[in-house]
């Protein structure tokens, strides 16, 4: 029953998203799937499909911007027009390349799908809405305004609840995904805290968010995980609400009857905005206190893929205002660092403290490390010469770009230098294809997505821990955690000098920083960290990784966290 469920709900979304952004889906769906798949799939479509839209798209797909590019170019050139224009500028939008899609448009005649589509790209939602009515599509239009009237201020609403009594020691956290459908940092965080609590006596129950995980394309799953103790709850409906706002209401609902089985305590979530109107809602009329765990700005993750006026935009200052408004109306605020913690206070209203919870360790890195050589012979990598590189999602705003650059000049000079990528990401075509460009293929492995369990192999199999993130807001504050787990695993990081990854790594004692963007500092401080023909590390590098280890094992261990978060559970009056 319960796969047919999942079946139905997963071809109504795909329906749904076909009508909203074609284009877009498949581009989603092509992220689905490991890269060689995607890349056969790619090489028949070449042959097959004919046009400058197959033509674009497939290369937008495996991360061949120049290609795209020129026949997106040549296209115009050739006086594309009508449908096929809006089409094209589809896929220019899908790259974030909004002058060509602009020009795009002006030949596409009546195509208001595609030029709500770039007002909302723009963050100009009302803009976004008043093109698909003037049109008379009013469906697509509900769906973007019931998005719109959540910005604005809607709240989910319930019934009140009499007689509430909570169990002592449970907590309900409230999830955007999880472990094991989803491998990110997010999701591994929020499992490290939750394990924690468990272990230290608390009663552990999470739900993730409406219709996940089947909606990423999960369809043979279940209605509740357990994962070290701890249960995740999946709140998937038979069919899923057609707008924005009558989802949240929907998952407000099912939260609620989830919180009356269970009876937490305290209710714990983490941004975006959205996961705290849900939990507040079911807080009010349980009449128990919520806490709201800042790990971002999605507004400026959102920006940081779009031009500097997207800073100006509806979308932008809407996005603000209701992550400052939901932060405030929090019991407890939890945060990552002291950049983004200053950023929280700088918007005023925050009801008490704002408590530190830095991104840590625990279980397989609180291990002795096995050295570089010894893990890339169990992961079946070459053993010879140093690894510089990252775990990561690849993402553009992680500089990875700029990694391979500074690895092109490096291997210049100390040709037995090796960068591994392990991670997959929208950015995995592109860098593959910067690689090949670059001349250094055979020097750079590119992994994709690797098992949970071998990811502390993978950071033991690299010589350098490489964080080359881009200067932008997001970047400025958010503090990421493979870098504390790299420095578990003894190894130096050569990191952007940047406020938030200043609070992970001391320059010279624990790693490198160097300047954001610039390929050559990064070179250079690669080179300062191995010998002269790159086959070893030098001995700075060695003492840096210990340096690095003692610091994260003192200082940033899950348990840690996790009791002063129990400490503050208890400051609200909870029995812990």
């Amino acid at each position: 029953m319960n796969l047919l469920r999942n079946i139905r709900l997963t071809a109504a979304t795909a329906a749904r998203h076909l009508d909203d952004d074609p284009v877009l889906l498949l581009l989603q769906l092509s992220r689905r799937f490991p890269a060689r798949i995607i890349q056969r799939a790619v090489d028949i479509a070449s042959i097959v499909a004919r046009g400058p839209l197959a033509g674009a798209f497939t290369a937008h797909i495996r991360g061949d911007s120049a290609q795209r590019d020129t026949i997106l170019a040549s296209a115009y050139d050739d006086g594309v027009s009508g449908a096929a224009a809006a089409r094209l500028a589809d896929v220019a939008l899908a790259a974030h390349d909004v002058h060509r899609a602009d020009a795009l448009l002006e030949r596409a005649g009546n195509a208001p799908g595609t030029r709500a589509r770039r007002r909302w790209s723009d963050g100009d939602m009302t803009g976004a809405v008043a093109e698909l009515t003037s049109a008379g599509l009013h469906r697509k239009a509900q769906r973007l305004e019931s998005e719109l009237r959540v910005f604005r201020g809607w709240t989910p609403t319930l019934e009140p609840v009499s007689g509430y009594q909570p169990r002592p020691q449970t907590v309900l956290h409230i999830l955007t995904n999880s472990l094991p459908h989803t491998g990110s940092g997010y999701a591994q965080r929020s499992h490290s805290i939750l394990k924690a609590q468990q272990e230290l006596g608390w009663n552990v129950h999470a739900a993730t968010r409406l219709g996940y995980p089947v909606q990423v394309g999960k369809l043979f799953a279940e209605d509740v995980d357990v994962l070290n103790g701890v249960t995740y709850h999946r709140l998937i409906p038979a069919r899923m609400p057609a707008g924005f706002d009558e989802r949240l209401q929907a998952q407000t609902e099912a939260l609620l009857e989830l919180a009356l089985e269970v009876r937490p305590a305290v209710l714990h979530t983490t941004t975006h905005f959205v996961n705290g109107l849900v939990t507040r809602a079911v807080a009010d009329v349980l009449g128990i206190p919520w806490v709201y765990e800042v790990r971002g700005q999605l507004a400026d993750t959102w920006a940081s893929t779009r031009h500097d006026a997207a800073k100006s935009s509806e979308r932008y200052k809407l996005f603000t205002e209701c992550e400052a408004a939901v932060t405030r109306s929090a019991a407890l605020v939890v945060t990552l660092g002291e950049a983004m913690k200053q950023q929280i206070l700088d918007t005023g209203g925050v009801r008490g403290e704002v408590l530190l919870c830095p991104n840590a360790v625990g279980d397989e890195f609180l291990n002795e490390p096995i050295d570089s050589h010894a893990a890339r012979t169990l992961l079946g990598l070459p053993s010879e010469g140093v690894f510089v590189g990252t775990v990561s999602s690849l993402v553009e705003y992680e500089g990875l770009d700029v990694l391979l650059r500074a690895v092109a000049l490096v291997a210049e000079e100390r040709p037995k230098v090796h960068c591994l990528i392990v991670g997959d990401g929208v950015a995995a075509p592109a860098l593959q294809q910067l690689a090949r460009e670059l001349g250094i293929a055979s020097h750079v492995i590119f992994t994709g997505r690797v098992p949970r369990e071998q990811a502390h192999l993978c950071h033991q199999a690299l010589d350098v821990f490489v964080v080359p993130r881009r200067n932008l807001e997001v970047t400025r504050t958010v503090t990421p955690m493979k870098p504390v787990e790299a420095m578990a695993a003894a190894r130096p990081v050569v990191a952007s000098n940047l406020p938030a990854l200043r609070e992970i790594v001391e320059d010279g004692v624990t790693g490198t920083l160097v300047m954001p963007e610039d390929a050559e500092a990064l070179a250079a401080g690669l080179k300062n960290l191995m010998d002269d023909d790159g086959a070893r590390v030098s001995r700075s590098a060695v003492a840096m990784g210990a340096a690095g280890r003692q610091r994260v094992l003192s200082e940033r261990t899950w348990e840690r966290n996790v009791l002063s978060v129990l400490e503050a559970y208890r400051a609200m009056g909870l029995t812990a």
